[in-house]
């Protein structure tokens, strides 16, 4: 481009240049102010949308005092919507955070901790205290802030002391600056709230109960408080929870499985049927983690929204609402020999059935194989099956075919023998592919203990609050899976996620993840 040069002076070829390149400099600009302009319709959309919900969420908390609950229940839902309303509270905060400039909160006084708890100092001081000018500066003082922390059974206070140091000829101040928090301006540390997260979701302690066991501790958190933690916590762990689901879906073999959950519908007092579907990278797979997805209903659009455009092999029971995936060619159905054992072994302890025992022994006979491959490399795995597994495969299914000729239909041993001819080609698909596993065990494992703990916490309190304790039990087990305490793991990734880059969150997934190293010192 010609600068400073009057345009009379310009060639044609030159002046052509000028006018294309100003043509693409506007034309990228119109690209930027319409991406802009989409983006912040968007985001308004997405903030009218929470602000909707925090009015509604407020409007049930103050009807729900008129509801006829236990005292189970209300407790239940109080934390609930205390829990809700401070992440919708973050989310709209993260949203317009960018878009304002921000604003000084209204914090509610604090009383002091208790003079009586153990206090640890920690000192932040300035790497240097040399100004600019090479003067030595003098510390004139010191700002402290004091964190709650916990131990099982044991509170302590961290007091933050941060000095002050200042230059007393160019009059320069300068002071370590505050520790990232994952709740800004709180009182609790990383332990206490890993704590509080481990306790309600995999120990299944309801806050009301978390609050009397501190209480017996020595400091009384409000249960409301609490619930304003574990709202914020899951807020800032959601960005881990999306990395964790984008890895599993790299893989091309998943399990898949859903367990009922009672839903509570404030209002009516009343409860309905939700479920907490869970999903999982092939047993064989490097990567050992868990993803739970929280759903008002067992419909199968759940599965296919959850899958996106992911191709692969699925591992999965005989349920409807795997089909429609199965039929648009992306998803290969495997099917899960366990079930198929199943209902011979309920048959036989019934009522004793030669055909069921027949049976079960022909399928003991493909676990026992399986057994010996289980620590080979796929393509190993695939040769032996298709020399020793196929043909007990094939066995079984003539059998299957004779036997079901002299039975009678709708009888229950008839029923037993329809599951497998009708699946068989799902059933068998493991033979074929070393990569497969013969049945859906390992996802069951992983959903076992969320069954387990429903009977302490009953039933979830909202929508919003059940993706939340999906999320947060995701990153446990996960933990869990791969040898990880659950309290240490949280505890080191609530420290770390205030500064930790968007881009390097994946660093902190459960299968990456090693316990910090102690200082001796």
């Amino acid at each position: 481009m010609v600068a400073q040069q009057s345009l009379s002076e310009l060639s044609t070829d030159q002046l052509r240049e000028m006018v294309e390149a100003l043509l693409r400099t506007a034309a990228a600009k119109d690209e930027q102010v319409t991406r802009q302009s989409t983006e912040i319709r968007h985001k308004q959309a997405l903030i009218d949308k929470l602000t909707h919900e925090n009015a509604l969420l407020k409007r049930l908390k103050f009807a729900a005092q008129s509801e006829r609950y236990s005292a189970e229940q209300r407790s239940l839902l109080d934390e609930t919507l205390d829990a809700d309303l401070q992440a919708v509270s973050d989310e709209i905060e993260q949203l317009t955070s960018a878009a304002a400039a921000p604003r000084e909160k209204q914090q509610p006084r604090r009383q002091p901790l208790p003079a009586n708890l153990p206090r640890r100092e920690i000192h932040h001081e300035p790497e240097s205290t040399t100004c600019g000018s090479g003067c030595r500066m003098k510390r004139i003082g010191e700002d402290v802030s004091e964190k709650l922390d916990y131990q099982p059974g044991v509170f302590t206070v961290e007091r933050h002391v941060r000095g002050k140091w200042v230059c007393t000829q160019c009059e320069t101040l300068i002071q370590a600056p505050v520790p990232a928090q994952v709740i800004d301006k709180g009182i609790p540390t990383a332990g206490l709230l890993a704590q509080v997260m481990v306790a309600k979701y995999a120990d299944h302690l309801p806050l009301y109960r978390q609050e009397k066991i501190f209480g017996r501790a020595g400091f009384e958190i409000a249960r409301s408080t609490l619930a304003q933690w574990v709202g914020s916590c899951g807020v800032q762990l959601q960005p881990l929870v999306d990395a964790l689901k984008e890895e599993i879906l790299t893989h091309g073999v998943l399990h898949a499985d859903e367990t009922p959950v009672q839903m509570l519908k404030p209002g009516n007092g009343k409860t309905h049927r939700a479920y907490l579907w869970a999903y999982a990278p092939g047993a064989f797979e490097g990567m050992k983690a868990v993803l739970y997805d929280f759903c008002e209903t067992r419909a199968g659009e759940h599965a296919r929204a959850f899958l996106g455009d992911w191709r692969g092999s699925l591992v999965c029971d005989d349920y409807s609402g795997y089909k429609a995936g199965f039929a648009t060619g992306r998803v290969t159905e495997v099917g899960c020999l366990a079930h198929a054992r199943r209902k011979f072994f309920d048959l036989h302890a019934a009522s004793k059935s030669q055909v069921a025992a027949s049976a079960l022994q022909q399928i003991g006979a493909l676990y026992e194989i399986e057994r010996e491959l289980r620590d080979l490399a796929p393509d190993e795995r695939q040769r032996i099956r298709q020399v020793r597994s196929k043909p007990v495969l094939d066995a079984l299914h003539r059998w299957m075919l004779l036997t079901r000729q002299k039975i009678t239909d709708g009888s229950a041993t008839a029923r037993a023998l329809d599951y497998s001819l009708k699946r068989w080609t799902a059933l068998t698909r493991f033979a074929g592919d070393g990569r497969l596993p013969v049945d859906n065990n390992h996802i069951e494992n992983q959903i076992r203990p969320i069954a387990i703990g429903r009977n302490n916490w009953l039933f979830a309190g909202s929508l919003r609050a059940g993706k939340r304790a999906a999320a947060v039990m995701s990153l446990i087990q996960s933990a869990k899976l791969n040898g990880h305490d659950p309290y240490a793991y949280l505890k080191d990734v609530l420290a770390r996620l205030p500064t930790q880059r968007a881009s390097q969150v994946g660093e902190l997934l459960p299968h990456r993840w090693q316990p910090p190293l102690k200082n001796h010192d």
